[in-house]
This record gives C-alpha cells, structure tokens and sequence, in this order.
C-alpha cells in the first residue's frame, strides 16, 4: 500500500486519489450490450446458452420451485442454520422500525394533504454466486422487499455445477417464503430481469451488488428506460480512520476483510499516526498470509493505499471527499466525528464494530452505494421497496381560499386551462 501525506497533497491530487475509475469499463460495456441484446432476442434460449458458456453447466430448465428448495435447504448444517435465523432476526427488526404511516397535513383552511406508501408490485433481486456465494445478501434483499409488501419477488443467482442452488441460499427462500429461485447469473440474469424472458417475468425494480458485468448491465438496462434499479454500483471499499487509539490488528483485519471481496476490491487507511500506519501495515502482511483468498485480497491491497493527516478535521475532509461505501471510525472518540459526516454508505463506531457485523447480522443493511455514490445515494432499505403517492383533498372552502392563487400563478404562464380548471369551480360554486 502506497502512504500519502494529505498536507502534500492539492485539492486537485485529493480528488484524483479518491477516484474509482476502471480502465476496462468501455470493453466490458461492449460485451455486456452484446448480452443485453441476446437476452433481449432470443430470451429463455440465451439464457441457456449462456448458462453452458460461462456456468459450465447444462440446464433442463431455468428454476428451481418450493419442493426442491425444501429439500436442498433441509441439507444445511445447524449451526449456519442457526446463523442466518439470528441474521434474519437481527435484519427483520431493524428494517420493520422503517415502517410508518404519515400523518395528513392540512397547509391552509380546507386543503388537506399527505402521502401513503405502496410497496412496487414486482422486484428481482440478484444473488452473486461467482467467487463467492452470499446468502447475507440474500437477507439483505429479500427481508425489506417482503415486509414492503411486494407482490411478485423475483430471485435470481448463477446455478452450481449441479445446476441448482445452495442449501445456504435454499433456506433463505425458505425462511423467507420465497418459492421460485431462477437459476441466471451475471449481466444475463440482469437483461432477463428488465427485458422479461418466456420463463423470467419482466421486473419494475433490480436490486443486488455484482460483478462489472452485472454493474454495467443494471446501468444499461437503466439507461435504456426498460426498469429501475437500487443504485450505481461499482467494486466494494472501505475507509478506515484509526488513531492512536486504535488496535493496528483490527484495523489491518477490517482492511483485508474489505480486500477478500475481489481484487478490484479498495481498503483505504487514514490516521493521524504514522506509527499506527506503520505497524497496521505489518499486520496486514501477516494476516494476508492466513487467508484462503490470499491472492485475491493482495492484488486489492496493491490498488489501495493509506493516507496520513494532520488532525481528525484533515480525515474527515478527505472521508467526504472519498465517499465510502463503508466507514469504519476505529477511535475512542468517534461520537465527535459523527456530526463531521455527510457522505457514507455505512458507518461503523468503535474498535470493537467491525465492517463484518454489518455485512451478516447487525441488522443494517449491506447493499450500499459505491464508487462515492454516497455523496447522493442511501444503501438499501424499506425504501428502496416502496414508492410513495401524494394525495390532496379540497374542500369548498378550501377551493375558495387556494382558487385566486392558483389563478394569478396559471395567468402568469400563460396556462389558460389550468386557470380555467379552478374558475369554472368557483363560478360553479357561486351559482355562476
């Protein structure tokens, strides 16, 4: 990992640095176009085409239904068994405190105001299932969309070589009610979800995180006006501020555990103590060493870097100018840095509050703006799953005292109809 100095750096240098920009998107957009307008010809026969191409496996057919996935799930070890029922506590409470009705406001005599929820009727959420298989992500998803309300959950992840799903993803769909998983993956499954297939129904919204690929094909299918989806997207990152407070093998374990999602993945240190960058940097080193994903968090580790700054003010500057998916504050003080945040996906207070918590079982949710998407976008939540309608009603007092603005605002912009639309009442309502 490179050690920058932040007071050497320019404005300029800062905003640079706090890029993510990959040098490969124009190549992988090209191939992703090219699988968009396949799936979106050919339909069910690409999917199976691309299932033999890049799954290596031979398909009968697209999905697995309730009584397979009763019997995949009833294979799943007790103790992940008991795992994923706290997660799916932990992550049911916190999402259902999102749930709340708003009261009606009335903004002058007899106009009366408000909006109401309604859940989108039809959802797909994609589970990863390349490198790694994320059944968390699956709660993350699936647990929001179901207490929304949605009607229709359509789910999709890359088969096995079996090709099914795990027992790990079989009984989230169980836990969950979930009676349908649709064995598609990458920017394929994610056409398939916007464009509809003879087997996959059309969806309204995408969610879940993904490869480039399933990035870049989310932003197309978005692009394209064909749905909706959660958010820009790009590789995972964390933003690690540690002081002289702070255990450098914690730290070096919350980098690295960053670092073990992909090797595009970005672990980011910043401190106020060169000494705590220093021995953090050993650890890594050391811990690197024990992780079957060696490979893959080094090559991450060599694309992130540190950052060394003056003072807490300096590091939460840079950490708004980077925007981080996750912050982790790993300092005893960090109830003064929180009023200095405005830009993070998730935070994550303390030494003892690692990014992992949240990514499994605390009951926040994992899916999180990237690629200083934060700066605009909130991680997922109840919200993401719902849309809400405003409502008014008028009353003929109310008519009477809001009808001579209306008037004089319609006048002024030379929209005859929509002033007419509140005369013709008034006179109506004056025996004219």
């Amino acid at each position: 990992m490179k050690i920058y100095s932040y007071t050497d750096l320019s404005k300029q240098n800062i905003e640079d640095l706090c890029l993510r920009q990959l040098s490969d998107d124009d190549a992988i957009a090209d191939r992703v176009k090219n699988i968009i307008s396949r799936v979106k010809a050919e339909g069910d026969k690409a999917l199976f085409s691309y299932a033999r191409d890049f799954d290596k496996v031979e398909l009968k057919q697209l999905y697995i239904e309730k009584q397979e996935i009763e019997e995949i799930a009833s294979t799943i070890p007790e103790d992940a068994k008991s795992a994923i029922d706290t997660a799916c506590a932990n992550i049911r409470k916190f999402h259902a405190a999102q749930l709340y009705k708003e009261d009606a406001v009335e903004t002058m005599p007899g106009v009366s105001c408000w909006r109401e929820a309604r859940a989108i009727e039809r959802v797909g959420l994609y589970i990863p299932g390349g490198t790694a298989v994320l059944p968390s992500t699956f709660l993350m998803l699936a647990i929001p969309a179901v207490l929304a309300g949605c009607k229709e959950i359509v789910v999709c992840s890359p088969p096995q070589k079996d090709g099914k799903t795990n027992c790990y993803l079989a009984y989230c769909a169980l836990l969950l009610g979930i009676e349908k998983i649709y064995m598609a993956g990458g920017a394929q499954a994610i056409a398939a979800m916007a464009f509809g297939t003879e087997t996959l129904p059309k969806v309204y919204k995408i969610f879940g995180p993904g490869n480039r690929y399933v990035t870049q094909a989310k932003q197309l299918v978005l692009a394209s006006g064909m749905t909706a989806i959660d958010m820009p997207a790009g590789p995972s990152e964390v933003l690690v501020f540690a002081d002289e407070t702070a255990n450098p093998a914690f730290v070096a374990s919350d980098l690295l555990a960053q670092a073990e999602h992909g090797a595009d993945s970005q672990a980011i240190l910043v401190s106020t103590s060169s000494e705590l960058i220093k021995e953090t940097l050993e650890q890594v080193e050391i811990q690197l060493k024990a992780l079957p994903r060696e490979a893959i968090a080094a090559q991450a580790i060599e694309n992130s870097y540190a950052v060394l700054v003056e003072n807490t003010q300096q590091a939460m500057d840079f950490s708004n100018t980077y925007a981080p998916e996750h912050l982790i504050l790993a300092t005893d003080t960090f109830s003064e840095l929180i009023p200095m945040i405005s830009n993070a996906g998730s935070v994550f207070l303390g030494n003892l509050s690692p990014e992992s918590a949240g990514d499994y079982a605390s009951g926040t949710n994992h899916t999180l703006p990237t690629s200083g998407f934060a700066k605009a976008y909130s991680g997922v939540s109840i919200d993401s799953f719902i849309k809400k309608i405003t409502f008014q009603h008028i009353s003929p007092e109310g008519l009477t005292a809001i009808g001579p603005t209306v008037e004089i605002l319609a006048e002024a912009e030379g929209l005859q109809a929509h002033k007419n639309a509140i005369t013709i009442r008034l006179k109506s309502r004056n025996g004219y």
